[in-house]
């Protein structure tokens, strides 16, 4: 029987191992039949996102030991970098274990592109090519499994010997940094940040349903330029974006040399996620706006306050601008949130927040 344990940071990783345990033991039967195989899927939350220095592998070491584990894959949020290079995978011969992180893997098909990392790296680590033997190569294939449970390596990128025993895989730096953030800024769930924010919403829908009703919005509205309008509209995105990240402190700081980039990295991620989040609040308040006009202002009210006869151009000026300040109203909202309801909201969770 061999263990395997995926450890994960709680939020995305976690929810991606469960997933993933439930079809695992299948896949490494068909490719290893030789052996039976036991999943555990455990939560791990020194393996979430933080900028302090961390040592996943002597974790995980230490978890393997405790639970009389075969061999231990960690799932991590955290941004492994090699200079400025993102590492996909590190494998460690000497402590027998395997990490992967999974921002490095991207958005794209991330479920497949995990599957087929862990296969591969359990392959590596078996020291087989993971086909089905014949029935007279098993037995000794058996025995070679068993040899070799402490070999462990990486399924994606360039292989970098290092010292102490270890091997590191790592992609190219451009486009490896680029699937690195966008998996950072993926994992966060910026559309649903807003969603964890209940002042932020409620503020929002009070300051959209005044201008809803007020004819002086609506003058106001009908007297701007589009290009006025239009930037009010990013100022407001901007502004509120500004408001979130400074007062409540989403903004990464090392005074560390080895974790500037590393928290550099963090600090871009928590703008996209930002500002992605803030973007869904504008466009679903705007949807919002635009349902409630046209369903509660007659088009003949609108006309008797403007002076002129409206059109769809007129209601939606209407519409951006009390979205506008339906977002500005969301950002006081949110600017009386506590820091870890936003973090929560923004991150799902950060292990150096305990």
């Amino acid at each position: 029987m061999v263990r395997l344990a995926l450890l994960a940071a709680p939020g995305l990783a976690h929810d991606l191992a469960v997933e993933l345990a439930r079809e695992l033991p299948d896949l490494l039967a068909e490719r290893f039949g030789e052996v039976d195989w036991d999943v555990t899927v455990e939560e791990e939350p020194m393996a979430a996102a933080t900028t302090r220095d961390v040592d996943l592998v002597e974790i995980a070491r230490r978890r393997l030991l405790e639970n009389h584990w075969d061999l231990v894959i960690c799932l991590t949020d955290l941004p492994v970098l090699v200079g400025r290079r993102p590492v996909v995978a590190h494998a460690s011969v000497t402590h027998g274990v395997g990490l992967i992180s999974v921002p490095a893997l991207g958005a794209v098909a991330l479920e497949t592109r995990l599957r087929t990392a862990v296969l591969r790296l359990v392959a590596r680590l078996l020291g087989e090519r993971g086909k089905k033997a014949r029935p007279r190569e098993r037995r000794r294939r058996r025995a070679r499994i068993r040899r070799r449970l402490d070999e462990l390596s990486s399924p994606v990128g360039e292989v970098q010997a290092q010292e102490g025993g270890t091997i590191r895989f790592v992609t190219a730096v451009v486009r490896g940094n680029l699937r690195l953030l966008v998996g950072m800024v993926r994992a966060n769930r910026p559309w649903r940040l807003v969603v964890g924010l209940s002042r932020s919403i409620i503020a929002a829908l009070g300051a959209g349903a005044f201008g809803l009703v007020s004819p002086g919005v609506w003058l106001v509205a009908d007297g701007l330029g589009w290009l006025r309008l239009i930037a009010l509209c990013l100022a407001s995105v901007v502004a509120t974006c500004i408001v979130l990240i400074a007062v409540h402190r989403l903004w990464e700081r090392s005074p560390s040399p080895g974790t500037r980039e590393r928290a550099a990295l963090f600090n871009l991620a928590t703008t996209l996620t930002v500002a992605i989040g803030v973007l869904t609040l504008f466009l679903s308040l705007l949807v919002i706006a635009a349902a409630c006009e046209a369903a509660v202002v007659a088009p003949s009210v609108l006309e008797g306050q403007l002076g002129h006869p409206v059109d769809a151009a007129a209601y939606l000026k209407v519409a951006l601008l009390i979205t506008t300040l339906a977002t500005i109203g969301g950002a006081l909202g949110a600017a009386l949130e506590s820091d870890s309801a936003v973090r929560q909201a923004a991150y799902g969770y950060h292990a150096d927040e305990d």
